[in-house]
């Protein structure tokens, strides 16, 4: 018997080779793990010789053929065996034997003998193995291959979880020594599967550097706008100074004639005063809006809760239900944050843009204001 299965290993492995095709999982040391599975349950189930040979002999060839039709494999790797045992000289009782255990490995078909449950235990033997997720990522990149398309590491883990939940040990050997490892292993998938899940919850979190941008982008834009409102209200104050000045310096004297010439100057320097001044309101003048929303607008996510003017007619309940869908939702937690971000710089762009405005009037105010003094003192003179 051992010079025919060493034979049977040679014609295997030879088998394996010719194969365009070389899976990383159904392969000729996947059949090998398969056969010493077989080995051990057929021992520990006590077989006689004869049906040992023949569950070794279907082990050998159960999945020769799995690389040419892995959806059909088992009629075929049956057919291959028993035109071999055939030139062996085997009897058709026998070869039909091994036949019947072989196709028994189709998932669709009934385990009807003991052999039938013996083999199946071989094939599942790596889940008594330490090194099953080895094995089990081996097969999925072969499904990868197989399919054409690329499995999620989660996925698959899943994948694993489920098939050993519902997977059932035949004989009695397997129950009572390969039993404890399948559930250790079992195990070992549910802690990764929820270190993975927390891995996940941590990458929805929004990262730090990303609040850091924000916070930074928020921090500078208030610190515009505290600069403009700053200037605007210099620009105020030095041009009602100046106003003031005139008026009660400058203006009671113009009844005078010989303070004619004084009449245009003034009227120019408290003309573009008076515009600068409308011109700095203007740049620091807050803007009313309506400070209401309805749930269908959070629900279709049109309002952005962080800007003020959106919510202040609204009731308590309202926001915080605004407040609780806004947090759970990532993406329009960064979109209301974006948004707030992108309406802040126009309000800054207007806001600068009116002041540059108001300094424009404030110096062309001065020097127009300067020059008409100038030639109207020299036609007095």
């Amino acid at each position: 018997m051992a010079e025919l299965f060493k034979d049977i290993e040679n014609i295997i492995y030879n088998l394996f080779q010719e194969n365009i095709r070389h899976l990383p999982y159904h392969n000729f040391d996947s059949t090998i793990r398969v056969v010493n599975y077989a080995k051990v349950l057929a021992v520990g189930e006590g077989l006689d010789a004869i049906d040992t040979e023949a569950l070794v002999i279907a082990a050998y060839f159960h999945d020769v053929t799995y690389q040419v039709d892995f959806e059909n494999h088992e009629d075929l790797a049956a057919d291959k065996c028993g035109f071999y045992l055939q030139e062996q000289g085997k009897s058709s009782v026998f070869i039909n034997k091994v036949r019947a255990i072989i196709q028994s490995t189709d998932p669709k078909k009934e385990l009807k003998t003991n052999l039938d449950r013996v083999l199946n235990d071989a094939i599942n033997g790596d889940l008594s193995n330490k090194i099953f997720l080895n094995y089990s990522d081996l097969l999925r990149r072969e499904r990868e291959m197989l399919e054409n398309d690329r499995i999620d590491l989660d996925s698959w883990n899943d994948r694993n979880i489920n098939y050993i939940e519902k997977h059932r040990f035949l004989t009695d050997y397997a129950k009572a020594n390969w039993q404890l490892v399948k559930e250790k292993l079992l195990f070992s998938l549910y802690k990764e599967r929820d270190k993975n899940a927390i891995k996940k919850a941590k990458k929805d979190i929004p990262e730090k550097g990303v609040e850091t941008a924000f916070r930074v982008a928020l921090k500078n834009h208030m610190k515009l706008s505290d600069i403009a409102d700053a200037k605007a209200n210099i620009l105020l104050s030095v041009n009602a100074i100046i106003i003031s000045v005139a008026l009660s310096t400058l203006i009671p004297k113009l009844d005078n004639p010989s303070n004619a010439h004084l009449i245009w100057p003034a009227i120019s320097l408290i003309g573009f005063s008076v515009v600068a001044i409308i011109f700095s309101i203007f740049s620091t003048r807050p803007k009313v809006t309506q400070g209401t929303f309805t749930r269908e607008d959070i629900k279709n996510r049109k309002v952005n809760l962080l800007f003020f003017g959106n919510f202040h007619d609204v009731s308590l309940e309202d926001y915080k239900h605004g407040m609780h869908e806004m947090m759970q939702d990532k993406d329009y937690l960064y979109d209301s944050l974006i948004t707030d971000l992108y309406f802040l710089g126009k309000v800054l762009h207007k806001k600068y843009n009116l002041l540059r405005i108001t300094y424009n009037v404030f110096l062309v105010g001065l020097l127009i204001s300067i020059a008409v003094f100038s030639v109207m003192l020299n036609k007095a003179v």
